[in-house]
C-alpha cells in the first residue's frame, strides 16, 4: 500500500547498521491533523537511507511511503505484530498548506473520520 504525507521535519536520526546486511535511517515529521499535531516516524532502509542526507530539521517535505506489517512469534510463544512506514521517496515542499494531510496513491484526501492506512 502506497501513501504520501506532507509535514515538517522535527527529527532526523543517524543511519543504523542493524545487521551486516541491513541498515535503516528514520525521520520524524510533524503533521498537522486538525487541532493536534501528529508526530510520524518513517523509516528508510538500505539504499534509500541516503535520500535523507540533503535534508535538515524544520524543512517541509512530502514523503512517499509504503505501509508494511508482519507477525512474529516471541520466545514466550505469543504472536506479536510490527507495523512500519517505509519511505521510498522524499521531496521538498515550497509553501506547503498549513493543514497537511495524508493521501493514498490515488491522491484522494481522507476525512477526519478515516484512518489513513
Amino acid at each position: 500500500m502506497t501513501y504520501e504525507v506532507v509535514g515538517s521535519i522535527c527529527e532526523l536520526f543517524p543511519e543504523q547498521q542493524i545487521t551486516e546486511k541491513f541498515k535503516k535511517r528514520e525521520v520524524v515529521l510533524e503533521v498537522q491533523d486538525g487541532m493536534y499535531p501528529q508526530f510520524v516516524k518513517i523509516e528508510f532502509v538500505q539504499d534509500k537511507c541516503s535520500l535523507l542526507d540533503d535534508y535538515s530539521k524544520n524543512e517541509t517535505v512530502k514523503i512517499f511511503f509504503n505501509l508494511t506489517g508482519r507477525s512474529y512469534v516471541g520466545k514466550d510463544g505469543n504472536t506479536g505484530y510490527i507495523t512500519s512506514l517505509r519511505g521510498w521517496k522524499m521531496e521538498r515542499q515550497g509553501d506547503a498548506p498549513s493543514n497537511s494531510s495524508y493521501t493514498n496513491e490515488a491522491s484522494a484526501p481522507f476525512s477526519d473520520d478515516d484512518v489513513p492506512f
